[in-house]
């Protein structure tokens, strides 16, 4: 692995060229968590990592309040007859998809649909083996949806519109990785309830611009795509994923939409009242992110020094260093600290380094730990009537003590904006059109080749075989059809047929 010097000392890998290596190194390094809990898969949040979930959190709540959503908290445990009744029904849909037939034909079925084999199972209370074993929850349809009934009746009570943010418990079989898979997930999830169709889609169109919102403020580009029919949720009319693009390509799914049309309600009894007097199934929705957020966030902007935090979810905004130097007359830590209360004044969070170490180790620690904005502040400074500030995204110049908050707002909103034009260079850079594919002699043949670190679009308006094959020669997956179309149509890349459909091809997490 190759370093420069600097890197060396400090031992960082390089994110460039093993980005593998960097990352593990970089999220304990930055003391986002700590890995050596004696369970695999299950971080201790660190206070600085668990600080910057809950800003992330508190964007999500935020966005939660303006669209009228109210905030819940439902039970860990959920009894096993619930997990039985949610696999039989996914099956049900699953199979009904694949014979092509409506789900109301067909019963339910003994078959493990759902999370069956991935839940952490609780089957007894002290010495005693519980009658009715329990699970602690992988999400919560099953909990929630056997009380929605309970609340709702007539159309009075519609839109029901509920979110809460708990630990949910998968048996990740997989390698582990801080905040991308892990067996206890930081875990946001919203359900609602709606009289038709209709408002359901609503809801899901309502969903996707609070992602565009919160995505902005994570200064992170996302693609948003429909997901292929074999990667749909079985217990969903569809599915749009939310992916982030890592440095190395590959994508992330951060967050997640479903839409049920009345197939749960169905399951669940939840029925309401309309105009008529006549008895109506509901049709439902989930929107649901996790901690992986957080690890697109340390993916997408972090460098080869370390983390680079957006300012609307950094701990700290603003660190303040005085010079600490022996004999001097002048108390620069008293002057941080009032630098520091003046600039919380004005709503930033700010942070008074006075350890009295050589300022090399804390510029090293705050710049691993990604602040964005560092103000040195030493006796020529004072004098001067400036700080010196250095931006973490790169840059430093003096600024006027006098108006320095407004100064420090407008670079903040600058940091954001280069983190913004950043990362969006990548995703244009990694996004590539697919080389063409043609028939050879009853054989498909790929014009060109795919590399990894790319993800490929094409228009697409082909067969389920057309699908495979293109799996099969570029060993990409198909992640869906994006929300962006083509602004006009094009030939399909293997039937030729007309299209504005925008398919992309990923590797993914």
């Amino acid at each position: 692995m190759s370093q420069g010097p600097g890197k060396a000392k400090r031992g960082i890998p390089s994110k460039e060229e093993n980005f593998n290596e960097w990352y593990p190194f970089i999220v304990e390094a930055a003391e986002l968590v700590d890995k050596r809990y004696p369970i695999k898969g299950m971080d201790v949040w660190r206070p600085y990592g668990w600080k910057t979930m809950k800003l992330i959190d508190a964007l999500t709540h935020r966005e939660m309040e303006r669209t009228d959503h109210e905030e819940v908290n439902f039970p860990l445990l959920i009894p096993e007859n619930l997990l039985d009744r949610e696999n039989a029904l996914v099956a049900r849909l699953k199979r009904a998809r694949e014979e092509g037939v409506d789900p109301d034909d067909l019963r339910d079925e003994e078959e493990e649909g759902g999370f069956k084999k991935e839940v952490y199972w609780v089957k007894h209370a002290g010495e005693n083996e519980l009658d009715i074993p329990m699970f602690l929850r992988p999400t919560s349809e099953t909990a929630m949806y056997t009380m929605f009934p309970l609340w709702i009746r007539s159309h009075k009570d519609l839109p029901l519109k509920v979110y809460q943010m708990v630990n949910t418990f998968r048996y990740e079989t997989k390698q582990t990785r801080s905040f991308i898979r892990v067996r206890e997930i930081h875990f946001f999830e919203a359900h609602t309830a709606h009289a038709d169709e209709a408002d359901a889609t609503r809801q899901i169109e309502q969903d996707l611009e609070i992602v565009d919102t919160i995505m902005h403020d994570l200064c992170l580009p996302v693609i948003k795509a429909k997901r292929p029919l074999w990667d749909t949720f079985p217990g969903a009319w569809y599915t749009i994923g939310i992916d982030a693009v890592m440095p190395n390509g590959r994508t992330l799914q951060v967050a997640s939409c479903h839409h049920y049309q009345d197939q749960w309600a169905k399951a669940f009894d939840l029925t309401y009242e309309n105009l008529d007097a006549q008895q109506q199934h509901c049709h439902q929705t989930t929107y649901g992110m996790s901690e992986r957020l957080l690890g697109a966030v340390v993916g997408m902007h972090g460098d080869e020094n370390g983390l680079i935090m957006p300012p609307a979810v950094a701990p700290f905004q603003v660190v303040v260093c005085p010079m600490i130097k022996k004999n001097s007359e002048v108390d620069t830590v008293a002057a941080a600290e009032e630098l520091a209360a003046k600039l919380r004044r004005h709503g930033l969070r700010v942070k008074v380094d006075s350890r009295d170490i050589r300022a090399g180790q804390k510029y090293y620690d705050w710049e691993i730990k990604g602040v964005p904005l560092r103000l040195d502040l030493g006796p020529r400074d004072l004098a001067q009537g400036t700080a010196y500030a250095a931006r973490r995204t790169g840059g430093k110049e003096p600024i006027p003590l006098d108006g320095i908050e407004e100064a420090c707002l407008s670079i903040l909103e600058e940091i954001s904006e280069e983190l913004r034009r950043r990362s969006h260079a990548h995703m244009n850079d990694v996004v590539q059109p697919l080389p063409p594919i043609n028939l050879n002699d009853d054989t498909y043949v790929l014009e060109g080749e795919v590399k990894d670190g790319h993800i490929y679009e094409l228009p697409f308006d082909g067969t389920d075989a057309h699908a495979e094959t293109i799996e099969r020669l570029t060993g990409f997956a198909f992640l869906g059809d994006s929300t962006d179309e083509y602004e006009s149509e094009r030939p399909c890349h293997m039937s030729g047929t007309p299209t504005r459909r925008r398919v992309l091809l990923a590797k993914t997490y």
